[in-house]
Formats: structure tokens, C-alpha cells, sequence
């Protein structure tokens, strides 16, 4: 029995930020260099006609803009439900400087509780990723998208058979690292 389709889920490079900041939503650039070294391992060895589509934020359209300049059969699509978790009034700030019981906060109602004041609720981040997963499931085709941790994590969760976690611990913890691929696959049911 086939697997089915296979979608290949890549983050974007290191952005030019300071380590440990919170820059979900934030439209930060990506250091060009290692976007390009990104983009050429990805070009070696992707397949042929990948319908790909990317985060609108430029440090994912700048990775998807150099896929195709070195691979003009995989043209990206922007597609917004590709953005990574929008954290509010965290955007910006160092993870280390937000306060311990305001993380609690958003820990102990993970999937409702918007995390810094304006955030976006992981349900809502949930909900479109996994329109965009049922999207590409109904397309049956193999697929690329150019995206964030968040959103990657949450099509490995969706590949695990769950639309949502029950908890922040049932979060996937898996590394996504900068420039990384992780390919999955659609459970046969949910």
C-alpha cells in the first residue's frame, strides 16, 4: 500500500536577528548567504514539478525566489496560511524578557489562549495549516512548502493523525532546524 503523496515542509534560513528573539509574524530577513546555500542543496535534489508554495513573508519568499531561480520548474505560490504563529505583543522581544507567568499563561490554555496580548491562538494557526493540508491532500500531488517551525510542526502534528493538540506537551518538540527539510505524509484517517 502507497503512502501517498509526500509533502516536503522547509524552513527558512537564520534570519538577520539577534538570537533567542521572538519574531513569529515579524517580516524579518534572512541572511542571503545561507538562503542561497539553502536553496542549492534544496535544488540538487527536490523532483521535477513540485507544486510549491511559500510564506509570505519574505525570509520564506526569498528562500522559494532562489529555489526557482536555479530550478524554474518549481514555481512558488504565496499562500498566507503558510505564515508562521503571529505572537503579539512578544514580536520583538527576547524570549528571556518575557515574563515567566505570562508564558504559564498561554502554556496552561495552549490552544486558545492567545500568547502575548494581540497574539494568534494556536487554534487559529491550526485551522488554516490544516486547510492548506487538506488542500494539498485533495490535490493527491507530492508538494513543497517554504514555511516556518510553527507551521511545521503543526503539519507533523496533522501527519500524526491529531487536528489539534490536547495540550502544550503534545506540542511536536521535533528539531526544525534553519534551511531543514522534513518530509510527511497524510494518515490514511483521522
Amino acid at each position: 500500500m502507497s503512502a501517498g503523496p509526500t509533502l516536503w515542509l522547509v524552513r527558512h534560513a537564520p534570519v538577520l536577528a539577534e538570537a533567542g528573539l521572538c519574531y513569529g509574524s515579524a517580516d524579518l530577513p534572512a541572511d542571503a548567504q545561507a538562503t542561497s546555500a539553502a536553496a542549492q542543496a534544496l535544488a540538487a535534489w527536490l523532483p521535477a514539478g513540485l507544486a510549491v508554495s511559500a510564506s509570505p513573508l519574505r525570509r520564506c519568499a526569498h528562500l522559494a525566489g532562489e529555489l526557482q531561480a536555479l530550478r524554474p520548474d518549481l514555481v512558488p505560490k504565496t499562500d498566507a496560511r503558510l505564515r508562521e504563529l503571529d505572537f503579539g505583543a512578544w514580536e520583538g522581544l527576547r524570549w528571556a524578557d518575557i515574563a515567566r507567568a505570562d508564558f504559564d499563561r498561554w502554556l496552561a490554555d495552549f490552544v486558545d489562549a492567545p500568547p502575548g496580548q494581540g497574539g494568534e491562538p494556536v487554534r487559529a494557526l491550526m485551522t488554516r495549516v490544516c486547510a492548506a493540508w487538506n488542500d494539498w491532500r485533495a490535490s493527491g500531488a507530492d508538494a513543497l512548502w517554504v514555511t516556518h517551525a510553527g507551521v511545521m510542526r503543526a503539519a507533523l502534528l496533522l501527519s500524526r493523525g491529531a487536528c489539534l493538540p490536547a495540550s502544550a506537551a503534545d506540542w511536536p518538540a521535533d528539531a526544525m532546524p534553519f534551511g531543514g527539510v522534513l518530509a510527511v505524509h497524510a494518515p490514511s484517517a483521522y
